[in-house]
């Protein structure tokens, strides 16, 4: 076996541990680390939760100060800054460590480069690049909140055969199967924020909570541009309990704006002239407060808003074996005029959940 082969099979490990932080670390990144003495694992750690120790010092520990002249492999370069935990870069020199590998650079301003050349000014050996598109799409929310300072936006609807979301009248309970909905309530239990429009939240008076809990407590996103959120609503009853964001335009009503402050939402009035910009204003926003996944429930129009804003970074879709003949389709908006314009998913995806086609992938944006 290759040096390079022994390299990609040490970080192919590391990027599995590194997957155990999902949904518990953010907004850090998820990083594992193996350490390997003469080509044998000798120890093994992630980064397991906000605040706590990361990978490296993980790692390190459960080597118990054998780690003279190992070569340790890492997922994301080392911190060399005092943030929440010590800097790893002095970690690793310190205990003697002889050859970092490392998969990809980190952005973050304070590190960037700059943990690598600490390791290197201290006669560390430094392999960068090792799996870095594996390691890079790992953490791909953390690397689009850190380079474009808004979060990983996420699109889930359950739809019909035909394309359809509810009924005319509104009716959408229940497209999927109980097993879908159970995924779903995963998928909320890692996420930062979960969007919808006011019109959901009327027909379907949603909790938007992940039942059982998961590992985070999503901000419930109204967007509500008048501020008309019903005070008897399960999101307004609930609002101190969870959070709720309603996100209005410029000039809602000064009197509903504090009828739903009193009831212990809050209320953020986004900028702009049009629905486009106004999304814009509040990914910003979102990423201001180091949110790094966001998850857009519905309906048809939020989710048109946020194609045609080009901000749907990943979709999960629920297809049930249904037709309903009519009623709301999933995505609206003026969409593509020519099926070649269409936007496409690569990653793909596919499962049979209780019978309900499962389909999950990432958006690649062409000209709709």
């Amino acid at each position: 076996m290759t040096l390079t082969e022994k390299d990609q099979l040490f970080m192919l490990r590391a990027l599995e541990l590194a997957a155990g932080g999902e949904g518990l670390v953010e907004p850090n990144p998820m990083v594992g680390c193996v350490i390997v003495q003469e080509d044998r694992v000798v120890a093994e750690g992630y980064h397991a939760q906000f605040g706590g120790p990361h990978a490296e010092v993980e790692a390190l520990q459960r080597v118990a100060g054998q780690a003279a002249g190992a070569t340790m492999y890492v997922t994301l370069e080392p911190c060399c800054h005092q943030g929440k935990t010590p800097p790893c870069s002095k970690a690793i020199i310190d205990a003697g460590i002889q050859r970092v590998v490392v998969a990809s650079v980190d952005p973050y301003a304070e590190v960037n480069g700059s943990g690598i050349e600490a390791l290197e000014a201290a006669g560390i050996v430094v392999s960068a690049g090792v799996l870095e598109d594996e390691a890079r799409d790992l953490n791909a929310a953390y690397f689009k909140r850190i380079e474009t300072g808004r979060p990983w936006v996420i699109a889930k609807w359950a739809m019909t055969l035909d394309g359809m979301i509810a009924t005319a009248k509104g009716n959408s309970q229940w497209i999927s199967s109980e097993a879908s909905r159970k995924i779903v309530h995963e998928l909320r239990g890692r996420m930062d924020a979960i969007v919808v429009g006011r019109r959901t939240a009327e027909e379907d008076d949603p909790l938007l909570t992940a039942r059982p809990a998961g590992p985070r407590t999503a901000a419930r996103v109204i967007l509500d541009s008048n501020a008309k959120l019903a005070s008897s609503s399960q999101l307004v009853k609930t609002a101190r309990e969870t959070p709720v964001l309603v996100v209005t335009q410029p000039g809602a009503p000064a009197e509903s704006v504090a009828r739903l402050v009193n009831a212990g939402c809050e209320v953020f009035g986004c900028q702009g002239e049009t629905p486009v910009v106004r999304l814009e204003s509040l990914l910003d926003e979102l990423g201001r407060r180091a949110m790094t996944n966001v998850l857009v429930e519905g309906g048809s129009h939020v989710l048109g808003s946020f194609f045609a804003a080009a901000a749907v970074d990943e979709v999960h879709v629920f297809i049930a074996p249904k037709v309903l003949g009519g009623g709301l389709s999933a995505v609206s908006g003026p969409g593509s005029d020519e099926i070649a314009g269409s936007w496409q998913l690569e990653n793909v995806r596919r499962e049979w959940i209780d019978g309900d086609t499962y389909i999950s992938g990432r958006v690649v944006y062409g000209t709709p």
